[in-house]
């Protein structure tokens, strides 16, 4: 560990507040260059635990940087995860309170809600299959409490910055519709996302690591290495298949996705 328990508290409670104030916070790579992915989920989980201990509870996993480009923007080769909270969860169609998040952006992606708990290092496809209860159309708001890049080197932030600000997850907005699981061909699920009335990005389920059934496969197994696993009736954010739109205030979003459903939310 590069990182001592003190500095992993420290990060944390930083980007604590950084949350409750809306003001971001220099990147933690540049204060800690060697950080690890480790070290950076440390953090992360430490800042769970103070939302956890402000009231907060559990309701689900996110997965991001599941794409290619978003990967070789990166320089990875492997996703990040974060968590869902209770207070991340707004209704299809809402509009999203003016100053609530700091610079918010938008992702499609296809949710999974759990009927049976996903546990292991080996998890298969067709245990993430059995333990779906149903699939829904939806979208992810990112936020970012930590600068996305420094405005004296010009640096951008790095994967351990996402990761330790729980993967720059902000809200969830669930589409209306449910399908089973094996209702459609995932992979050619796709979705029209419009700003303002204006097609922004378009993508496919298959940008999803080929299949988002496989981000289920990857988290399930990332979380046995640190002693988790996905609980029945939680969400599951099984990464974007286009690139993040910005939401200035104003913004009005709208994804369609064919027979899939619709999920909207506007921002004040």
């Amino acid at each position: 560990m590069t990182l001592s328990e003190s500095e992993i508290e420290q990060a944390a409670e930083e980007l604590f507040r950084a949350d409750q104030n809306r003001r971001q916070i220099g990147l933690l790579t540049l204060r800690h260059p060697s950080m690890t992915m480790d070290e950076a989920y440390a953090v992360q989980a430490a800042l769970v635990r103070r939302k956890l201990d402000a009231g907060r509870k559990v309701i689900g996993w996110k997965i991001g940087l599941t794409s290619r480009a978003m990967q070789s923007a990166l320089n990875i080769d492997i996703p990040d995860s974060g968590v869902l909270l209770d207070d991340m969860a707004f209704d299809n169609g809402a509009t999203v309170p003016a100053g609530r998040f700091i610079q918010p952006r938008i992702e499609a992606e296809i949710a999974f809600v759990m009927k049976a708990p996903l546990a292991g290092a080996n998890v298969t496809r067709e245990e993430v299959i059995a333990a779906t209860d149903h699939v829904a159309p939806s979208l992810e708001i990112l936020d970012t409490r930590i600068l996305r890049a420094d405005p004296e080197t010009g640096r951008a932030r790095a994967i351990c910055d996402t990761i330790s600000d729980n993967a720059a997850n902000a809200g969830i907005v669930l589409g209306d519709e449910r399908h089973p699981v094996d209702a459609f061909d995932l992979r050619w699920v796709g979705a029209i996302v419009s700003r303002n009335g204006e097609v922004e990005e378009t993508g496919l389920g298959a940008g999803v690591l080929d299949n988002p059934v496989t981000g289920i496969v990857w988290l399930a197994r990332r979380m046995a290495g640190y002693g988790q696993r996905i609980e029945p009736g939680q969400v599951v954010l099984s990464g974007s298949f286009i690139r993040p739109v910005e939401c200035p205030p104003g913004s009005k979003i709208h994804a369609d996705f064919g027979a899939f459903g619709t999920v909207s939310c506007n921002f004040a």
